[in-house]
């Protein structure tokens, strides 16, 4: 009953180390995305990563020349037929070929700068 017992807690804490060890790349793969596109300025914050093997997430903080903090989160989806994309929970809808070749070229980018950064001595 004992080893039923701690065999369960032991099996969680492995679980939940591997959860944790994941959203750390992710945040760590985010802010390499995050920098493809120039110097963040220092009230902001800027996030580009691949959440699945779909789905993209531009994420961009900044304060406007107002001081009102703004917030932007795009989700890209990337389907058979095309990339759509959807901002600030609204509905997704087609990209334009232009921002289409754009985004492929920050996808080529985003992969070679983690890989480099991240996991070539993995």
């Amino acid at each position: 009953m004992i080893r039923k017992i701690l065999s369960t807690l032991l099996a969680g804490q492995k679980e939940e180390r591997e959860a944790e060890l994941y959203r750390n790349l992710i945040r760590h793969e985010a802010k390499i995305g995050g920098q493809l596109f120039g110097p963040v300025s220092k009230d902001g914050r800027r996030e580009f990563f691949c959440l699945d093997e779909k789905t993209w997430i531009w994420h961009e903080e900044w304060v406007d020349n107002t001081g009102q903090r703004q917030i932007r989160t795009t989700r890209y989806d990337v389907r058979p037929n095309g990339l759509l994309k959807a901002q600030d929970g609204q509905y997704y809808q087609s990209v334009s070929p232009n921002e289409a070749a754009r985004f492929l070229q920050a996808v080529r980018l985003y992969h070679q700068r983690v890989n480099d950064e991240l996991y070539a001595n993995v």
